[in-house]
């Protein structure tokens, strides 16, 4: 399988997610499980039979953010000289040339990605009309109501 990029923060947060699952969640959800068995009949117990949905939901979280964590290929876009071109884990400011706006991105991998916060999948259509600019090049983006075209203002590795 190849590998996917990933930003340190990214993985830092996947593996706190990890954390949080593996050592509180999944042992709550064991109790829950013993409290419910308990009960009594299982057959019409509702507390147990959620109990086991959150469980196998949990166990298949778990095993998601695990596959994920051994195939990405962790950036650290901060050991990376800056050279003013807009790489993978870059932070660029940019310019709507039509209407004067000003947006900042950050490129992070698919996983990562929240557009409110700024972040924008690699994959995305304004990520790769942005990788590979420098400050001051245009870059145009096909978007369906038609071409939008930014300037680049800022490029930062944070």
């Amino acid at each position: 399988m190849s590998q996917v990029p990933m930003t340190v923060r990214g993985a830092e947060l996947l593996r706190e997610e990890l954390d949080y699952l593996k050592h509180t969640r999944r042992p709550k959800i064991t109790e829950a499980i013993a409290a419910a068995r308990e009960l009594g009949d299982l057959k019409e117990n509702a507390e147990y039979h959620a109990a086991r949905e959150e469980q196998g939901l949990t166990e298949a979280r778990i095993r998601d953010i695990e596959s994920k964590l051994s195939v990405a290929q962790i950036i650290d876009v901060t050991k990376i000289p800056n050279n003013g071109r807009i790489i993978f884990g870059a932070t660029a400011t940019l310019l709507n040339v039509e209407s004067d706006q000003e947006v900042t991105y950050r490129i992070v991998g698919d996983d990562e990605a929240d557009l409110k916060a700024g972040l924008i999948s690699v994959n995305s259509p304004i990520a790769r009309a942005m990788i590979g600019k420098e400050l001051d090049d245009v870059l145009v983006v096909k978007a369906p109501s038609g071409d939008i075209e930014y300037e680049v203002v800022e490029v930062k590795y944070l």
